[in-house]
């Protein structure tokens, strides 16, 4: 068998795998397909159904599963947090303030990554923390470029609104002025994946006292550098 592992059972499940990349195969498309006798075909293909690798389509066809792409997603995630780290803590050490990646994930905004002001006032989101879509210039990043709808639901109870939003996306950056936290600035950015989809925000945030109540007229600049380098990044080393 070509590119072989030496592990049998893993080699074939792989053929059927590589098979369904094709669209969708009946059992007797994929014996044809891969070579493997019909039953150790159906075999693994069930077995691979089981752990949700493949899946069947309303006529009963073998496709690829829901399994392989959270594992995708999984796998952007650590490429974005790879590329991002070094990036967070340049545009710390530019702006002077901390900086946050934020993803969306449902009704809330996790912070998955920092780079941490060393000392002074500081406004630092803990890595892990889940904040709400309702305020905040990462929230506005991370709802500015969603489908209407998705967009007008988003709004429901939002401090900022559809107007603060066409902004946003008119300049590229967002900014907030004690919104999620009173005393607390920040300016955002979109960092896009595949076909220029938003799939993160990076931001910098601190006191007003040294953001002052026009944050992105200090920040938006590098801010929106270091959201557009590890875009490049993310589209440079995409599979």
């Amino acid at each position: 068998m070509d590119n072989s592992s030496g592990v049998g059972v893993l080699d074939k499940a792989v053929l059927v795998l590589n098979a369904l990349e094709a669209g969708p195969a009946s059992l007797a498309q994929l014996v044809q397909t891969t070579g493997l006798a019909r039953p150790t075909a159906h075999r693994l293909a069930v077995a691979l159904e089981h752990h949700r690798f493949v899946h069947r389509d309303s006529q009963g066809r073998f496709i690829l599963g829901p399994r392989l792409a959270e594992l995708a997603v999984a796998a952007g995630e650590d490429r974005l947090l790879a590329i991002a780290q070094p990036i967070l803590a340049q545009l710390r050490d530019l702006t002077g303030e901390s900086a946050s990646l934020f993803r969306r994930q449902g009704d809330v905004r996790v912070c998955v990554a920092a780079a941490e002001r060393s000392s002074g006032l500081r406004d630092t989101i803990p890595v892990g923390a889940a904040l709400p879509m309702t305020a905040g210039s990462a929230a506005q990043v991370l709802l500015a470029w969603e489908e209407p709808d998705r967009l007008h639901r988003g709004l429901r109870g939002a401090k900022f609104d559809a107007a603060t939003l066409a902004q946003v996306r008119r300049r590229g950056w967002a900014q907030s002025v004690a919104e999620r936290e009173q005393g607390v600035g920040s300016v955002s950015a979109p960092i896009r994946g595949a076909g220029g989809r938003v799939i993160a925000a990076v931001s910098v945030s601190g006191p007003l006292e040294r953001l002052t109540r026009s944050p992105g007229r200090l920040h938006a600049g590098p801010v929106m550098a270091a959201a557009e380098k590890i875009s490049e990044a993310m589209r440079r080393t995409a599979p």
